[in-house]
């Protein structure tokens, strides 16, 4: 399948785009990025019950609020460039509704990655990385060409699903090594669950959308 390329049928996408780079403009241009990640971040260790005085954000709306916090504008850029060449195509075909649904679950799967293997890190998380992992998992099980040629339909599926998964996290690896910043970490296990989510999604998404149609 060719991507469409339709904006019109894009709305929630680039409002998503627009909201995220507003909200690091605002931190950055009042230098608050540190204050903001703290604030916003996810942070693991709160979901255990650790806290310490400061005042945040709710732990349980953090996974979406780190979306809005970002390490730079290097971090920021790269996100949103990626955002927006997916997010556009698959919102096009799952529908505006459906894309909310799959960028909070995105945002909420890699969180829960992230706290599965460092419950106790008290250093925030930070990124819409994970929630747009999860936009280019479905983008790949729509529009991803098939690198392996097996006769079981489903094998095919999941060893394609596992190469382009191989290939993000190689990515993200590069991306994490190069923008991480004290006290900001940019988690590449929530990219995973991020991406993972997506591709687990993708289909459940479109038939919802036309089943209410």
């Amino acid at each position: 399948m060719r991507p469409p390329e339709n904006w019109r049928q894009a709305r929630v996408t680039l409002t998503i785009a627009a909201v995220t780079a507003v909200a690091w403009g605002l931190a950055a241009g009042l230098r608050l990025g540190d204050p903001a990640a703290v604030f916003a971040g996810f942070i693991p260790a709160r979901v255990q019950g650790v806290s310490g005085d400061a005042v945040l954000a709710p732990v349980f709306l953090t996974p979406l609020t780190a979306t809005l916090v970002h390490a730079g504008f290097v971090h920021l850029l790269f996100n949103l460039v990626m955002h927006v060449f997916c997010g556009r195509s698959v919102e096009t075909i799952i529908g505006g509704r459906q894309f909310v649904i799959l960028y909070i679950a995105g945002a909420y799967a890699a969180a829960a990655a992230h706290w599965a293997v460092n419950p106790l890190e008290v250093n925030p998380m930070v990124g819409a990385s994970g929630a747009i992992s999860a936009v280019i998992g479905a983008y790949a099980v729509m529009f991803g060409k098939n690198k392996v040629k097996v006769a079981n339909p489903t094998a095919a599926f999941w060893l394609n699903a596992l190469w382009l998964a191989a290939a993000w996290v190689i990515l993200q690896l590069i991306v994490g090594l190069t923008f991480e910043t004290i006290g900001a970490r940019i988690a590449i296990l929530a990219h995973i669950g991020g991406f993972f989510a997506g591709l687990l999604l993708a289909k459940p998404l479109l038939l919802l959308r036309y089943r209410g149609a």
